[in-house]
């Protein structure tokens, strides 16, 4: 059987194929800013599209509890997070993204300004930040979103720092969105990383890959949005 792992050369040969997907998609999906395998995030983000009205009243909800829970208490980490998740989740409803582009709308793009505050203040009141919320961050701040890439590279860390076990993938993601942010030293130390936990036979596929993503990034450089100037609930 193909998931028969007991013969070694077969579990290196279904290992370097996972890999290998994950490459591919990693790279595309960080060429719009996505840092990495978001719990929910491909699905959860553009599927939501396709939801009910009853559905967006409940989105409606967490809005409101969520902005309930901040002005009970400001220093509450949880708070901000539950406000940055449902401001992405509204981004990606709807008028919010466009598929065909695979970028934001300008309404889109201001619930994502309004989720970048909220993550900042989560940032700043807990040293343990929500690694979900962070893989989301990093596609918001990207390059579908708001392009501050030196953000979205933060919160890319923030996933990886927290990963139990190093991740090709998410070095290869980095190594891109590195790039992207001007980070070149980072941006080469990410791919050489990504390139260690490469199988051998893989690497020049892994290599190659990166490369095509960097490209595909530079040609991709629309105007940052800049930070918002609205108050908080």
């Amino acid at each position: 059987m193909l998931f028969d792992l007991r013969a070694r050369g077969r579990r290196r040969t279904v290992k370097a194929v996972y890999l290998s997907l994950a490459i591919l998609m990693g790279g595309g999906l960080v060429l719009f800013g996505i840092g990495g395998d978001v719990q929910g995030g491909l699905f959860d983000a553009f599927d939501s599209q396709n939801q009910t009205g009853a559905a967006d009243d409940v989105v409606q909800q967490r809005l409101e509890d969520a902005e309930r829970r901040v002005r009970a208490d400001r220093q509450d980490p949880a708070a901000w997070a539950a406000l940055a998740d449902v401001r992405f989740q509204i981004a990606n409803n709807g008028e919010g993204y466009n598929p065909t582009v695979g970028a934001y709308t300008d309404e889109g793009k201001a619930q994502l300004q309004q989720a970048r505050r909220a993550w900042e203040q989560h940032l700043a009141l807990t040293d343990k930040p929500d690694t979900d919320l962070a893989n989301k961050m990093a596609l918001a701040l990207g390059q579908a979103g708001l392009q501050d890439y030196d953000a979205a590279v933060a919160a890319l860390e923030v996933v990886i720092d927290a990963d139990e076990e190093p991740s090709a993938a998410r070095y290869a993601q980095l190594a891109i969105l590195a790039e992207q942010a001007g980070q070149s030293r980072k941006s080469t130390l990410a791919e050489q990383r990504a390139i260690e936990l490469t199988p051998k036979d893989q690497r020049d596929q892994v290599k190659a890959q990166i490369a095509l993503g960097k490209q595909q990034a530079s040609q991709q450089a629309p105007e940052p949005v800049a930070p918002p100037t609205t108050t908080a609930p």
